[in-house]
């Protein structure tokens, strides 16, 4: 029982070890910014090569309308792209080809106003896995056993949890007398 308790334990603190690393991804993500509110944010700033992706940025402070006028962006992602004003910022969408190659794309904006700031476009090409031919069978067919040795390694990884537990409780009920 003791085995049983120190491995929950350790699972317990595994998966909180992973929360504390998703959480700290999570949150270190950012718009890149230059200079005072000078940015360019790339939404979804990982997606599948084929996709569209949504362009935001600010070229300064708004007390110089420099949010009014058009900017553009360049990556290698998906080329040249011009952001129109839209509610104090600028906005626009870019295409990226189907056979863009896997990898990270700079995205560089520039202002009018000499301006630049940048950022990082991943963009993934997993291709679309093949139906694999219907002959019949299932997943465990085939002259290799592969389905026999599974289940020979689940009952001894049970049967050896078990011994486990059983030589734990036996050693704190010695103890005890």
């Amino acid at each position: 029982m003791q085995g049983i308790r120190t491995i929950n334990r350790a699972l317990s603190s595994v998966l909180t070890l992973i929360g504390l690393v998703g959480a700290f991804v999570l949150l270190s993500v950012a718009p890149a910014r230059a200079g005072e509110n000078t940015f360019v944010e790339v939404s979804a700033n990982s997606t599948q090569a084929g996709s569209r992706v949504s362009i935001k940025a600010g070229c300064g402070n708004d007390n110089n309308n420099n949010n009014n006028r058009q900017s553009s962006v360049h990556s290698d992602a998906f080329g040249s792209v011009t952001l129109k004003p839209d509610r104090g910022f600028l906005t626009g969408q870019a295409s990226i080809p189907r056979d863009k190659p896997a990898g990270d794309y700079p995205v560089d904006l520039r202002c009018d106003n000499g301006q630049t700031a940048s950022t990082t476009l991943t963009v993934l090409n997993m291709a679309s896995p093949s139906k694999g031919p219907a002959t019949g069978g299932g997943g465990m067919a085939g002259g290799r056993g592969t389905g026999s040795l599974l289940v020979l390694g689940g009952v001894v990884l049970v049967a050896t949890a078990i011994v486990l537990g059983m030589a734990g409780g036996r050693r704190r009920s010695g103890a005890g007398s």
